[in-house]
């Protein structure tokens, strides 16, 4: 007589709706274990379009304004060098960059990281559109998720500061996310930094909420706006100074 499999064993039981609450366990478990065996204390997280293309593959891209945005992905890959030649040493390692893991932003994020030979997390997610992994994450540190808010707890679990560069519907999400957050004191106050200040207020009235009284004219200092990697580390720098 054949043995019936072990309820942990059992694939098609824990992927059925019964293991729904394991499985959002172990996407907590898993990220948080790995990343404390790495060595990982704090992260920058970075956030911005997969579309935007790489020097590489900009004269691939059909869409000229798409392509325009290509001094975004050297901004990022510039960022992430910067904040990982400073901050990471041995195995204390502190500002990890942390991307989404996809192309455009998320892989300049983590190639700058991995061309001054250090560590960098990529939390992905299993899309209808498959997301594959850029090949400049830290091998270890690279997580697939299901769940989209497993996916947003974690980059902000250890975070110290947020970038946010051009992007969709989903850079948009993790924007508004992390605001109200750090708004409703559900989170400590960080830098969030966005990004070239001329795009971000062509698509947000940011003073028109404060004016209608839809937010407080000081949440408006949760927000600030730089256009180079070197200002953007010059704020966060300051801000833990």
């Amino acid at each position: 007589m054949i043995s019936p499999p072990k309820a942990y064993e059992n694939i098609s039981f824990l992927n059925s709706p019964y293991c729904r609450p394991v499985r959002l366990q172990l996407e907590y478990l898993h990220p948080e274990v790995t990343m404390s065996e790495e060595g990982v204390k704090s992260t920058i997280v970075l956030f911005g379009s997969a579309r935007i293309p790489s020097p590489e593959t900009v004269a691939e891209c059909k869409n000229e304004k798409l392509a325009g945005l290509v001094s975004y992905y050297e901004e990022a890959r510039e960022l992430a060098r910067i904040v990982s030649t400073n901050c990471q040493t041995n195995h204390e390692c502190e500002y990890v960059v942390v991307t989404g893991g996809g192309g455009g932003i998320m892989e300049a994020g983590n190639r700058g990281a991995s061309e001054v030979d250090c560590k960098s997390i990529s939390l992905n997610i299993q899309l209808p559109f498959e997301q594959e992994a850029n090949p400049y994450v830290s091998p270890g540190l690279n997580f697939e998720f299901h769940y989209f808010h497993m996916r947003k707890m974690h980059f902000l679990q250890r975070a110290k500061a947020v970038v946010i560069f051009p992007g969709g519907f989903g850079t948009f999400d993790e924007l508004f996310e992390a605001l109200t957050l750090i708004q409703t004191k559900k989170i400590d106050p960080m830098p969030v930094i966005l990004f070239n200040a001329n795009h971000w207020n062509k698509l947000i009235n940011w003073d028109y909420l404060a004016e209608l009284g839809l937010i407080s004219p000081k949440d408006l200092d949760i927000i600030n706006f730089c256009d180079t990697a070197e200002e953007a580390w010059k704020i966060i720098a300051d801000y833990y100074a």
